[in-house]
């Protein structure tokens, strides 16, 4: 039997990890494949997709690492692929999807600071990064850069016909006849101000981490915290 990864919830880097599992948040980064690719021998690996994806670099991490395997790798995608999680799809020898999943593609996001100078060299390096992305769907799907980018520029959503049509996948699982019925939104990343000051908290001398009640009003305040952040990021 083939061993299994599972790429769900968000895609995160190494050191958030721990936040989101102490939330009980479903979450993905490169420590979580590495270390199951570590035990492998050339074996082949299944790996799972259910994911909106998140933070690219950790996408492309993931997508290298699996990418750099030996073994056969299948991939089924059970729900969605989407943005970084698209990526990670792409490593697969094989790729299923099932006739209810999507994969989504676009172009790479970031927020940031300064004067126009600091807003166009960002804008050239984003530009530049979706052209390192547009690789890994060129690889599998043999599409040109220019109409990988310009799926991208349109925040392109593939149902499960339109992603074997464009060749993001191998074959659709189950029933090829079933039409998409649902969608997906993006992954819901913790706001990294959210995360310092849970780091913040945890490092509090005055916190006792072994005393149950202490673990459950640091958890609640972090909770309100993320709650309060998201709500005013839902008015902006």
């Amino acid at each position: 039997m083939a061993k299994k990864i599972k790429i769900k919830g968000v895609i995160i880097p190494n050191d958030y990890k721990w936040v989101y599992d102490w939330f009980e948040m479903d979450s993905t980064c490169p420590n979580d494949v590495s270390k199951v690719l570590d035990t492998l021998n050339g074996e082949e690996i299944e790996i799972e997709i259910n994911s909106g994806g998140g933070d690219v670099y950790s996408g492309s991490e993931i997508y290298t690492a699996l990418k750099g395997y030996k073994g056969k790798k299948i991939v089924k995608i059970v729900g969605i692929a989407a943005s970084a999680a698209s990526i990670i799809a792409m490593a697969g020898d094989k790729v299923s999807i099932s006739p209810t999943a999507q994969i989504m593609i676009h172009n790479v996001r970031s927020n940031g600071s300064g004067d126009y100078k600091d807003f166009e060299h960002r804008a050239d390096v984003l530009k530049n990064y979706n052209k390192s992305i547009a690789n890994a769907y060129r690889l599998k799907t043999g599409l040109s850069e220019k109409e990988l980018l310009d799926l991208m520029n349109k925040e392109s959503w593939f149902n499960a016909q339109q992603a074997l049509e464009y060749k993001f996948v191998d074959e659709i699982m189950f029933d090829d006849q079933m039409q998409l019925v649902a969608s997906s939104g993006f992954a819901p990343m913790i706001p990294l101000e959210v995360i310092n000051k849970i780091r913040n908290t945890i490092k509090n001398p005055n916190i006792d981490m072994n005393n149950d009640s202490d673990i459950l009003l640091q958890k609640s305040k972090a909770q309100l915290n993320l709650l309060k952040l998201k709500g005013e990021m839902n008015n902006e």
